[in-house]
């Protein structure tokens, strides 16, 4: 499913941005129609595959395309060819290609590590579990976290009538709030990341907020799965359909390509040589055009090195980074008439959103910041969502992380906590979803997972914006 796979993408990797190429554009002449498509884009992502799945599954790259081209040529119809080739052009030579070679080599990497063998599900070790994935999810992100782990924790639960909460706080902590701490925990943070926010900003910044939501989340975890496993000792036993077997972690060869690529971010952000390329107006950066080159490199060193056993194992394959790849160049195409328009401020069509989070002396209303991105981000995806937020805060990464600190903490806590809210929130969600199902684990419905996050967490989030952003 696509915006399941969304665990996704980014901007201006290379030395410019989304918001250069929008410099070009008129924002405060462009009207909300060039938002369209944009928004029609995300619509699409979220409601295909639970309103038309079938159609949706075997065509979403044509529609992908089709949102596109109603962006490419009426820009170029408007204001000319080159001016529309030079947007199209940073937003997949500087937005798109950074991060999806992440993206590839976070996902395959991930893939040829097995945890392999099963021990029983108390809640101890569940909830154990849970905050290594959570912790893990910063450092191979929340897909690959989400991946590596859920098929274990499924084992190790499967004797028991009450499992179907353990995948569900499973997704809140794995596959969601574990991945705020660095940009290789989610998407919108690696944005950050690529727009100049500094590699252990987030981790610094998100830190208090991260321990006290996770910490909550994980409490009320252990105390619900205690009560239940209690209760299931009263019930007739259910034989276990994986015996306890020693628990083993297979692929480890792929934990130091792991550390290359996070060398390979931190060089490019410390090593600045001076030296760039330029392609059509396109100016390439020759540290980050090093960094993509070894992460990539890493991706296929992992192909050579996993047993293609182990990647079976795991469920492995190349369907969900396709529909990411061919999805996500659409969703940065689209988004560059929206950024023009935001860079217009209080002058353009989406004056309105810019006075929603903006208080009575006209600074930043970081609140309001949290919840808007929060919450578009259930619905939506995450990647694009911070992207039009950060924009809106005025797009200026030294400025965010000193004066505006706390409005970008608030921006990046919302993208990142706020896809747990729904199955459609962020990438993993409805993957990990869809494998529980698989194995026979009974998962609430759409609606039934948001009550189960409506009572959890969205009462923690209420809390958490009033201590750390009110």
């Amino acid at each position: 499913m696509a915006l399941l796979r969304l665990a996704t993408l980014a901007v201006a990797g290379f030395g410019a941005s989304p918001a250069l190429a929008a410099e070009a554009l008129p924002g405060a002449d462009m009207s909300l129609w060039w938002a369209l498509p944009f928004v029609g884009l995300l619509l699409c992502i979220a409601t295909g595959p639970l309103l038309f799945s079938h159609v949706w599954e075997h065509h979403y790259g044509k529609i992908a395309i089709l949102w596109s081209v109603l962006v490419i040529a009426p820009l170029a119809a408007f204001y000319g060819i080159p001016a529309a080739s030079e947007a199209v052009l940073h937003a997949l030579l500087l937005e798109y290609m950074s991060f999806i070679i992440l993206l590839f080599a976070l996902f395959t990497i991930s893939g040829g590590i097995l945890v392999s063998g099963n021990i029983q599900g108390t809640p101890l070790f569940n909830s154990s579990l849970l905050l290594v994935g959570a912790i893990l999810a910063s450092v191979i992100g929340t897909t690959g976290a989400s991946m590596v782990l859920i098929r274990p924790i499924i084992r190790a639960n499967d004797n028991r009538p009450f499992n179907a909460h353990v995948v569900v706080f499973f997704i809140f902590l794995v596959s969601n709030i574990g991945g705020s701490l660095t940009p290789l925990g989610d998407p919108p943070l690696f944005i950050g990341f690529l727009r100049g926010v500094d590699f252990f900003w987030t981790t610094i910044h998100l830190l208090p907020d991260t321990l006290f939501v996770g910490g909550i989340v994980l409490a009320i975890f252990f105390i619900m799965d205690t009560i239940l496993y209690r209760r299931e000792k009263t019930l007739p036993a259910i034989k276990d359909p994986t015996p306890a077997s020693k628990v083993r972690v297979l692929g480890l060869i792929n934990l130091p390509l792991l550390g290359g690529v996070i060398g390979a971010i931190l060089m490019s952000a410390a090593w600045k040589p001076g030296v760039e390329f330029t392609i059509q107006g396109v100016h390439i950066e020759l540290q980050n055009l090093v960094r993509d080159i070894i992460i990539a490199a890493l991706a296929f060193i992992s192909l050579l090195v996993s047993p293609k056993k182990y990647r079976s194992a795991n469920g492995f394959n190349w369907g969900p980074i396709l529909e990411v790849a061919k999805l996500f160049v659409a969703i940065f195409i689209c988004i560059v008439p929206v950024v023009a328009i935001l860079r217009a401020g209080m002058d353009g069509a989406l004056a309105p959103l810019v006075a929603l989070v903006t208080n009575a002396s006209g600074g930043p209303n970081d609140l309001a910041y949290f919840w808007m991105t929060g919450l578009l981000t259930s619905f939506l995806d995450n990647a694009p969502t911070y992207l039009v937020f950060f924009e809106l805060a005025g797009g200026n990464p030294q400025e965010l992380m000193t004066t505006f600190a706390r409005t970008l903490a608030a921006i990046s806590a919302g993208a990142v906590f706020m896809g747990a809210n729904t199955y459609i929130g962020n990438a993993p969600n409805f993957m990990v979803y869809a494998i529980a199902r698989n194995q026979g684990v009974r998962m609430p419905s759409f609606f039934g997972y948001m009550l189960w996050s409506g009572i959890v967490l969205l009462p923690l989030f209420v809390l958490s914006s009033f201590i750390f952003f009110g």
